[in-house]
């Protein structure tokens, strides 16, 4: 009697050894995470080895997580006063900069010194991997966060629609990366993004639903999500506290909403390549001035205002979605 394979045999795949044909693996859908060494964390830069794992997981999954490059003590002094700011904008309801939905919130961090601590904002490691990226001296000129609210009566908990936040036609090869620093640690509990690892590569105008400034604009149509699903599923990582997440503008990405009694804010700035021509600039406290001035590894366009303007202002900004992430011709 002829033996037959078991299944696992029969579909395992074809493995090949030819230099122009890499072996064939199976596609994850939990995104890379680099831990750093003690000699990395106190050098501030990763070795060779892991800025190539970080470069190979932005090149082929469009985001990659690098652990315990925060200090814990600045996330919680940082976490304690844009709580209590999460609340103040919640009150506004529907005059909110809320993305989608009310639960979930675009949310500034004070622009001043007091709350700027360069090992958040100007981390090294992310400069490092995004200067690698993009090449030398990128541009940052976005500075905001995106905040899970808990749950109320009047808002349960609500999931954003899946969606690129490159709502615009845009080059089809790298130009910008959002370096997201969460403040606590993110589980599916609070509303730790739903990522959709390798789409930055099929994002564009074509896939996508709504014009550029709605509140709803850069949707993926719900026919390419279901055929994406079945290449490569989405999933909700956990991201430790203290964790930085570089992530492709281009990527597919969803907000779930927060089940938690805690505020959970996740820190968003951009840093876009040295040659794309975006107008954007940072509005920050005078006091920054030389320390941002000082600073080499990053292109920082700033109009610079008082300390007492800086805190006036930076709670009365737009939804994510009225941002301009294009660039001039």
């Amino acid at each position: 009697m002829q033996r037959i394979a078991p299944i696992s045999r029969l579909y395992k795949p074809l493995i090949r050894t030819s230099w122009h044909s890499p072996p064939r693996r199976s596609i994850s859908s939990i995104p890379a995470s680099i831990s750093p060494s003690q000699s990395e964390i106190k050098n501030r830069q990763l070795s060779p080895q892991n800025l190539e794992i970080a470069i190979r997981s932005l090149h082929h999954d469009g985001l990659v997580v690098v652990e315990n490059v925060v200090p814990h003590e600045s996330l919680d002094r940082l976490n304690k006063k844009m709580a209590e700011d999460a609340y103040t904008l919640q009150s506004k309801k529907q005059n909110s900069p809320y993305n989608y939905n009310p639960g979930n919130i675009q949310q500034d961090p004070p622009p001043v010194q007091k709350y700027f601590d360069p090992e958040i904002f100007l981390n090294p490691v992310a400069t490092q991997i995004t200067t690698t990226a993009l090449g030398p001296v990128p541009k940052w000129t976005f500075c905001s966060g995106n905040t899970a609210m808990p749950p109320t009566a009047e808002h349960p908990p609500a999931c954003q629609p899946v969606h690129s936040d490159a709502d615009f036609d845009h080059p089809t090869h790298p130009f910008a990366y959002v370096v997201n620093v969460p403040l606590i640690t993110m589980t599916p509990a609070n509303g730790s993004t739903e990522v959709w690892l390798g789409t930055h590569t099929d994002s564009g105008l074509h896939v996508q639903e709504g014009m550029h400034g709605d509140r709803a604009s850069g949707q993926i149509q719900l026919d390419v999500l279901e055929k994406r699903k079945m290449v490569r599923p989405p999933s909700q990582p956990v991201v430790p506290k203290g964790a930085i997440v570089l992530r492709d503008l281009r990527l597919w990405h969803a907000g779930i909403g927060n089940q938690t009694d805690d505020v959970r804010v996740m820190l968003a700035m951009i840093h876009f390549a040295p040659w794309y021509r975006n107008p954007m600039r940072l509005e920050l406290a005078e006091d920054l001035k030389s320390l941002i001035q000082s600073q080499t590894s990053l292109e920082i366009p700033t109009d610079w205002v008082t300390g007492s303007e800086a805190m006036s202002r930076y709670l009365n900004r737009g939804f994510g979605n009225s941002y301009d992430f294009s660039q001039r011709p």
